[in-house]
């Protein structure tokens, strides 16, 4: 689906999203990893909610995409698809403490997660010792601030941004080759990543300025939920018949959201109670078909 939301490309957009400086270009390049293609681009609105986990010591030392090396107890952070490097801003959205970090790596490639924090990030972010914990992730611009976006991007997948502001095709988070995964890999704070190399794919980049010390900001805490999203249609009745379809694992339901000018249909299961729960249902939904279904929070 999220080929055919992607089809309202922009050139002019397309032109202007892979020609700014200072973003290694060759980690735009699509890239495939366990049968899955993965389309990087830069998205400076990126605003999004789901699960985020934690890499350490295993891979401390280690060369990242764009060839720094990997300290755990530096704030960086590993993306699927954003453009490396980038700032973000990432929340914990179960007791509001926030930080930036700056992307400089790939992952996590794992079912279910948006973003892989660095053990420092995660210690700061409070939750280290869990393992995962519901986030909002904001790509942050050149003066320090989350990106503007006119769409409610984090309560959006890219797929719907896509159709609701024609993005550049290719905005698609991944791609499953057939046979599709069925299986998230092993569990735990400590993801699923490629075999390591003797050098990075990619050219280094500059080497960054020393970071300022870690800042937390703390906000209020407001109840969350956690919901498997199988599939978003401009058309009710194809909501419809994936809902049906899926009643089998209980708590489906269609929601309605207007994105931009365009009016969605979500097909969600949930509530959830907690991040193990999502898991062994994403798996479920992944390995009937719909390999696109994620987790979301809201």
């Amino acid at each position: 689906m999220a080929a055919t939301l992607g089809a309202c490309a922009s050139r002019e957009d397309e032109r202007n999203l892979t020609t700014r400086p200072g973003v290694v270009q060759a980690t735009l390049k699509p890239y495939q990893i366990k049968g899955v293609w993965y389309y990087p681009k830069i998205d400076w609105s990126y605003d999004e909610t789901g699960i985020a986990s934690w890499y350490g010591e295993p891979f401390h030392g280690r060369k990242t995409a764009i060839g720094e090396i990997y300290d755990m107890n530096q704030m960086t952070a590993a993306h699927k698809t954003l453009q490396l490097p980038a700032d973000v801003k990432v929340t914990n959205l179960e007791n509001g403490r926030s930080i930036m970090v700056r992307v400089n790596d790939r992952g996590p490639f794992v079912n279910g997660r948006i973003i892989d924090l660095s053990r420092r990030a995660a210690q700061l972010l409070g939750f280290e010792g869990q393992g995962t914990a519901r986030v909002r992730v904001q790509v942050v611009d050149e003066s320090g601030r989350p990106g503007v976006s006119t769409l409610p991007a984090a309560q959006t997948t890219p797929e719907e941004r896509t159709a609701a502001a024609a993005a550049p095709v290719g905005d698609v988070t991944s791609a499953p080759l057939a046979p599709p995964p069925g299986a998230r890999g092993t569990a735990g704070p400590q993801p699923a990543r490629p075999a390591p190399t003797t050098g990075s794919p990619f050219p280094p980049s500059a080497v960054p300025a020393s970071p300022p010390p870690p800042v937390v900001t703390q906000t209020a805490v407001r109840p969350t939920g956690i919901y498997i999203q199988a599939g978003a249609f401009l058309q009710p009745g194809n909501a419809e018949r994936l809902r049906t379809r899926l009643a089998r694992y209980g708590k489906a339901f269609v929601a309605r959201a207007t994105i931009g000018n365009q009016q969605f249909y979500r097909v969600r299961l949930g509530p959830l109670k907690d991040v193990d729960e999502a898991d062994i249902l994403l798996d479920q939904i992944i390995a009937s078909g719909e390999t696109g279904a994620r987790i979301v929070v809201e």
